[in-house]
């Protein structure tokens, strides 16, 4: 059994925690500020290169402090990972790595949480628990099991300390976004409404945490998808989960990874793109409930093929005129109905009564670009590097876009539904499928189970 001292640990405590996220924070502002003061005197050839540069330093920085604190402070790196619109792709590429290198915690300390949590030891309640885990994030890692039943089962366990380091990093992230604020604002000539995004991490963080929250999800995701023989939503064992511990069926299948290997047969991967579309515009137009975390890890295809849906810890569920706005602004694409685009930006946030909406209707045009054409179409064709650049050069010209809260996880789901489509490299009639995603909303829809009211 490995040793406490070998392995990663939580960095605990309020002035600890305090004390590393505001030297991060310091050390990052300072050089955002001396860029600042030394723009006035710089080429425009050189000023680029020099933000270019700082933002990379900034980047690397952030990544090691990440992984040393985990938690919370993890999870705001994940989100600042998905900003197109504050970082060039260099950054967002150093920023993504995080969400893939997380090592696992001590297994004692696993053990002792499951006894917290459950009354028993792992190996009292399970007739094997395999003490290596076979998959770690920021929040918690999951463990291989069979109950004395003989089921097959994942334990999703979360680190022990990690609820209070939760609390404490939301506090003291205030002052690093507030940076970011300052670094949208007066660098790079942006808007950035950091209180939106603090909103919605704390919502999100605070859902996240609790793993009866996750198994509602769960139970939620199996009545929307109930018509659907084609997507697995896995099974939940109470018995065996609390608010802290989430035991859950085991599936086997291969991970998206696994698929885009070469000598792996198209018709598998178009297959599994297709259907990938399908179910994610599905949630947004149809259910107004979407699964928000496009980790490959959190996706499998089953042999027959089945696409199984895991970890429902971060779902957006979305208030109905927020989920009704989008179909209408969807099917105002496709129609090119660009009055009603425009009602519908105003309904959703993203501009603010009297803007004027073409610079943002052009931004629809450039993303929309796959669904737009009623043709065959290779995703290939489209360069997201290159729109994203467009679309930011979009921003920076008029600074009239608003950012949100529900846009966060929405980009994030779709940043990665157009990587997988990229990668399968499937060529069809997106637009066919786009509308025929749009035009099986019916008004009877799936009742949805909520908690508690949803912000816009």
């Amino acid at each position: 059994m490995p040793t406490k001292k070998n392995t990663p640990d939580l960095v605990q405590g309020r002035a600890r925690r305090a004390l590393q996220v505001g030297s991060l924070t310091t050390s990052v502002g300072s050089g955002y500020l001396w860029h600042a003061l030394k723009r006035p005197f710089q080429s425009a050839t050189k000023r680029e290169q020099e933000l270019l540069d700082l933002h990379l330093r900034s980047a690397l920085r952030i990544v090691e402090r990440s992984r040393e604190l985990r938690g919370a402070f993890m999870k705001l790196v994940q989100m600042l990972s998905m900003r197109g619109d504050l970082f060039p792709p260099e950054v967002l590429n150093i920023l993504s790595v995080v969400q893939s290198s997380v090592p696992p915690m001590d297994y004692e300390l696993i053990r002792t949480q499951v006894k917290k949590e459950l009354g028993k030891y792992p190996e009292q309640l399970f007739k094997v628990f395999v003490p290596q885990a076979f998959a770690a994030a920021s929040l918690g890692q999951v463990h291989r099991a069979v109950l004395r039943s003989g089921e097959e089962v994942v334990v999703k366990v979360q680190y022990p300390g990690v609820d209070q380091t939760v609390e404490q990093d939301l506090k003291n992230l205030q002052a690093l976004l507030h940076v970011f604020t300052l670094i949208a604002r007066d660098v790079l000539r942006q808007k950035f409404d950091a209180s939106e995004i603090y909103q919605e991490m704390e919502e999100r963080l605070k859902e996240e945490l609790d793993y009866i929250h996750e198994a509602n999800n769960i139970a939620l995701f199996q009545r929307l998808f109930a018509d659907d023989a084609e997507v697995i939503i896995p099974r939940v064992y109470p018995d065996f989960s609390s608010r802290r511990v989430l035991t859950m069926e085991y599936i086997d299948g291969y991970k998206f990874q696994e698929v885009l290997a070469p000598g792996v047969e198209q018709s598998l991967k178009d297959w599994i793109a297709i259907k990938y579309f399908t179910i994610t515009w599905r949630q947004i137009f149809e259910f107004g409930v979407l699964h928000t975390d496009p980790h490959p890890g959190n996706y499998l295809v089953t042999y027959h093929p089945k696409l199984a849906m895991l970890d429902f810890g971060s779902v957006r569920i979305f208030p109905e005129e927020i989920r009704r706005s989008y179909h209408l602004l969807a099917k105002a694409i496709l129609e090119r109905d660009e009055e009603t685009m425009a009602r519908c930006f105003v309904l959703l946030g993203y501009l603010d009564p009297g803007d004027d909406p073409a610079p943002l209707v052009r931004v629809m045009y450039i993303l929309f670009e796959p669904v737009l054409e009623d043709r065959l179409y290779d995703p290939r064709d489209f360069d997201s590097v290159s729109k994203t650049v467009e679309v930011a050069a979009i921003g920076l010209e008029n600074r009239i876009f608003n950012a949100p809260g529900h846009r966060l996880f929405l980009v994030r789901a779709l940043l990665g539904l157009d990587s997988y489509v990229h990668q399968f490299g499937t060529v069809t009639n997106w637009h066919r499928l786009f509308r025929e995603c749009v035009e099986r909303v019916q008004e009877a829809r799936p009742a949805r189970s909520v908690s508690k009211p949803v912000r816009r």
